[in-house]
């Protein structure tokens, strides 16, 4: 059954079809009427479409403004553009490649360029068309300038959509969860709420982005926005841990992890107002010293003369997790709105963005898509290659209103051929209903622009708000009677300019169509599982190399070298997950897909691969034991080999799954050094939680026995 839109998605639609029809008559009429200037007519109605209809730029209506206004020069530049290399079809078809391919793969340099590149490229379509008139410019660009102001003020004044909650907000929400969580661990007596654990996890999901509005996910570039998520993504695991820390069995008292939990309760609090105040959070340094107290304090207590029993190390363990999560969190959002600032005494790699200059942070990003495995690359060039193509066939065959071609291409393309086939099929079918409808229109009323003048805006109005609700033959549909009845308020027009419009949108389908054939049919489906398993590979060999640094290197092996060996396996894995993480992002995005039942768990392989770089960046840190005894360091490679030849196994995602179940460590002897216990418990603690997710990625939970 075909889902309906909601009441608040078609009251959504209604008012931002108000604003964009508004703008749009309010920049056509005086300028085709009053001062019969048809070329600033023909630009101011085209520019609010552009950015208002075909870039649905998220967010309330002073972001959209904000998004909208900057984006002026850029729609002024590409008219300019286009008006110059008008003069030869080459050319035209030449500045059509690169600006496609530049405006979507700028999208990934986050949300605001994401939003408005569709509706930009129609500025450089509408002015490489002939005829080739260079004077007409100053008409163009006061349309273009007229169009896009009046869309602006529209926003801000015209039924205004209310912000959506940020992501900031909904980290401190999260975060006084967590403090009130970890106060309640404290409370040893009358022990954890009752359904905490469930809370817990839930917000966790919350701030998964697949649960954000677009608008509100800080997907860009910047240091903001990858502080923002990085803050995010730990706080994710920090309420994770808190949960299994209270689905722990009752364990004996103990000073030192009640100590840490006060502390890191106390920073969740204060890090979470900083959060709401949107201003710079003290750094870690406190926190930092209350686990390195806590460190000093497990281990002189190891040397006592009765060791804590192993559930109280599993326990400390989690409790050391999440704090360290804490200092991740609050590092972060010190970062998010502190600005560019060194980093001390944490790991260089986790916040590697902490001092590299804004330029260097796009560049990295630019650079890191800059392939043909990236998704975003993809899309770029079969866009371009797409709106080249049709701009090469539309000028060969001199079609009329050729441009109708390109738009077409532009608003029919899907990632998938199965889903441009479907959005073409529906577009014919309203193309030639629209066409008919403005056919019998022009027959009718003639040369009587009155009767195009009074029809239009409701026409408009219409258009706007039932079309991006009901899908492609809607929408093309009424767009043609749209376009129709504005050109016949321009020039004298014919029952043919109908006639024109279906062969033009004939002409686009078949372009898109070759294209999405062509050009990766499969869309992301095929690549998110290619970049799972290459985030897999990638990061089988970080978990051997972090257990090698936690508890000394093999015979022969420098620091020097060892740190060069697990800097060189965290970089690769990083760059892996983020690729992951697009093509999963765009994968969910596209209708068509595998069903749920038998397709990977890929969040949980996503899981994975930040948990493995966590306790990379951290367990050499807190955990430095050498000369372990021989069974212990037994356990330690066995257990590691499992997981890592686990993590090679699940990135061919075998139908049958993954089944990993651990031993647990040895029991401490009397000649063990005293910190191997501790150090057996933060290992075993990792390495569970990171079986649990090859388990769940590959569809099977992991099970391992109770610790003796």
């Amino acid at each position: 059954m075909v889902k309906r839109p909601s009441l608040a998605e078609s009251v959504g639609a209604g008012r931002r079809a108000a604003r964009v029809t508004v703008a749009a008559a309010a920049g056509f009429y005086p300028a085709a009427y009053l001062l019969d200037q048809p070329e600033t007519a023909l630009y101011a109605l085209f520019a609010p479409i552009a950015l208002g209809v075909l870039s649905p730029v998220p967010g309330s209506g002073r972001r959209r403004a904000l998004t909208v206004l900057p984006a002026l020069p850029v729609a002024a530049a590409l008219t300019v553009l286009g008006t110059a290399l008008a003069v030869r079809t080459w050319s035209a078809v030449a500045g059509m490649l690169l600006v496609a391919f530049v405006l979507t793969f700028g999208a990934v340099c986050g949300p605001r360029p994401a939003g408005t590149a569709p509706g930009l490229q129609l500025f450089y379509i509408l002015a490489c068309f002939p005829p080739f008139a260079p004077e007409t410019l100053p008409q163009r660009l006061t349309g273009v300038a007229v169009g896009v102001a009046l869309l602006v003020v529209c926003e801000l004044v015209l039924f205004p959509d209310r912000p959506d909650p940020s992501y900031r907000d909904r980290i401190a929400d999260t975060l006084d969860l967590a403090a009130r969580a970890a106060g309640s661990l404290i409370r040893g007596g009358r022990g954890p709420e009752p359904r905490l654990a469930g809370r817990l996890r839930a917000a966790g999901r919350g701030l998964r982005f697949s649960h954000q509005p677009t608008g509100a996910r800080p997907t860009g570039a910047g240091r903001t926005d990858r502080a923002l998520a990085q803050a995010g993504s730990a706080t994710r695991r920090l309420v994770d841990q808190l949960a299994a820390l209270t689905e722990m069995p009752p364990a004996p008292a103990d000073l030192a992890s009640q100590t840490l939990l006060h502390g890191t309760a106390a920073a969740c609090a204060e890090t979470a107002g900083s959060l709401r105040r949107t201003r710079p959070a003290a750094g870690p340094e406190l926190l930092e010293e209350m686990i390195a107290q806590f460190l000093a304090t497990r281990e002189a207590a190891s040397t006592g003369r009765t060791p804590a029993s192993h559930q109280v190390l599993l326990r400390q363990s989690t409790v050391l997790t999440v704090a360290v999560s804490a200092v991740t969190v609050r590092t972060a959002v010190a970062l998010a709105f502190g600005g560019r600032r060194p980093v001390h005494g944490l790991p260089r790699e986790q916040f590697w963005y902490a001092r590299t200059p804004t330029v260097g942070l796009f560049a990295v990003r630019l650079a890191g898509n800059l392939t043909r495995r990236s998704v975003v690359f993809q899309n770029a060039l079969r866009t371009a290659l797409g709106l080249a193509l049709a701009r090469l066939v539309a000028g060969s065959l001199d079609l009329s209103h050729g441009f109708w071609v390109l738009l077409t291409v532009l608003t029919l393309g899907r990632t998938t051929a199965g889903a441009t086939w479907s959005a073409v099929r529906a577009a014919v079918v309203g193309t030639l209903a629209g066409a008919l409808a403005a056919g019998l229109l022009i027959i009718g009323a003639g040369q009587a622009t009155e009767v195009y003048a009074y029809l239009l805006v409701p026409v408009m109005l219409l258009a706007f708000t039932v079309g991006p609700l009901e899908g492609p033959a809607w929408a093309q549909g009424l767009f043609t009677l749209v376009v129709s009845m504005a050109f016949a308020q321009i020039a004298p027009v014919t029952w043919r300019l109908a006639e024109t419009r279906v062969v033009d949108v004939l002409t686009g389908s078949a372009v898109g169509l070759l294209c999405g054939v062509l050009a990766w049919p499969s869309g992301a489906r095929a690549e998110t599982r290619r970049s799972m398993t290459a985030l897999l590979s990638a990061a089988a060999p970080v978990v051997r190399a972090t257990t090698t640094a936690a508890t000394g290197p093999p015979t022969g092996t420098g620091p020097a070298r060892r740190a060069d060996t697990v800097d060189q396996v965290l970089r690769l894995t990083r760059h892996r997950l983020r690729m992951a993480e697009d093509a999963y992002a765009q994968y969910r995005t596209e209708p068509s897909g595998p069903a749920p039942e038998s397709e990977p768990d890929y969040l949980a392989a996503l899981n994975f691969g930040a948990r493995v770089l966590v306790g990379g960046y951290w367990l050499p840190r807190t955990t430095q034991a050498h000369d372990l005894p021989p069974d212990a360091l037994r356990w330690v490679r066995d257990a590691t080999e499992e997981v890592e030849t686990a993590a090679a196994r699940a990135a061919d995602f075998p139908p049958g799954g993954i089944r990993l179940r651990l031993t647990p460590p040895p029991s401490p002897t009397p000649r063990s050094p005293p910190q191997v216990p501790a150090l057996l418990a933060d290992l075993e603690v990792w390495l569970t939680a990171l079986a649990t997710d090859l388990g769940t990625s590959t569809g099977h939970r992991t099970t391992r026995p109770p610790p003796s």
